[in-house]
């Protein structure tokens, strides 16, 4: 079966005077236009190829790479705004429509966005959608506390970054535990702190306990290795002293410097840190 909105390995069936026709193993053929065939190739040979729908909704393929494909979550630009709904450019010729029912709010033109790319069984055809709650699952967890996940994050509330845990659960991390700059749609590593009762979870963008403490002192370490040996950082600096120049929370601070130490690699002043 030729996978509408995904990758596909087809063989070469054979040359027309419009493109390649490929094929799987069930017989199914689609068409490669001219555009996207390469210089070389014979008939038999193997292409991997995304399927999607062409400006006459008829399927094709096609050897450019989409920015994100079926089932799956990205950041995408809007690029035209009709009666129909928002279109995205998402690396395609054909651009991806939003309709204005799948919209969380109306999109404007030139705004970026995080939807998902799902088919849509009424018409058959790749949409994209806003409305990003309905895709995700928190009934049924496969993460647990102290995993390390992948995130996308996907808007700002008052409490925080509202973020996707590996394409499958929502979770949050809360504004003071955040100690770097973030974005709608930055893709990040971060970590389980905690699961509630109602399976709402909480992230943290740092290894949990002193698991962190051991990255976190490495950073230290070649930043003062790049700033000549001193770091003007202490016990007494402000919290915001410390995420500002090492992103990173006074209480990891104060863990590393303290493994550092005990290392004998670094010294303790008054009025900063310095490499021995």
């Amino acid at each position: 079966m030729i996978e509408l909105g995904n990758y596909n390995t087809l063989e070469i069936l054979r040359d027309t005077s419009v493109g390649l026709f490929l094929g799987d193993e069930e017989g199914n053929d689609v068409l490669l236009p001219n555009k996207y065939v390469p210089e070389i190739y014979e008939i038999g040979d193997k292409l991997t190829v995304f399927c999607y729908l062409d400006f006459e909704e008829r399927p094709v393929v096609t050897s450019l790479t989409p920015y994100v494909i079926r089932n799956k979550f990205q950041l995408l630009k809007v690029v035209e705004v009709n009666n129909v709904g928002a279109f995205l450019d998402w690396g395609l010729e054909k651009h991806l429509l939003v309709p204005f029912r799948e919209q969380r709010i109306r999109m404007q033109e030139g705004q970026w966005y995080v939807v998902y790319c799902y088919l849509d069984e009424k018409s058959f055809r790749l949409v994209g959608s806003n409305k990003l709650d309905k895709f995700l699952d928190n009934e049924e967890l496969t993460v647990e506390v102290n995993d390390e996940v992948d995130l996308i994050v996907t808007r700002q509330s008052d409490l925080g970054w509202d973020v996707i845990i590996n394409d499958k659960h929502k979770g949050l991390v809360y504004t003071n535990e955040v100690f770097k700059r973030m974005a709608v749609g930055d893709n990040l590593k971060g970590f389980i702190k905690h699961i509630r009762p109602d399976n709402k979870i909480d992230i943290s963008l740092q290894a949990i306990g002193y698991e962190s403490v051991e990255p976190a002192a490495n950073t230290i370490y070649k930043i003062l290795q790049k700033e000549g040996g001193y770091l003007g950082l202490h016990d007494k600096s402000s919290p915001e002293e410390i995420s500002a120049k090492l992103q990173m929370s006074k209480k990891i601070f104060k863990k590393s410097i303290g493994t550092l130490y005990r290392d004998r690699k670094i010294t303790i002043k008054p009025d900063g840190i310095y490499l021995v």
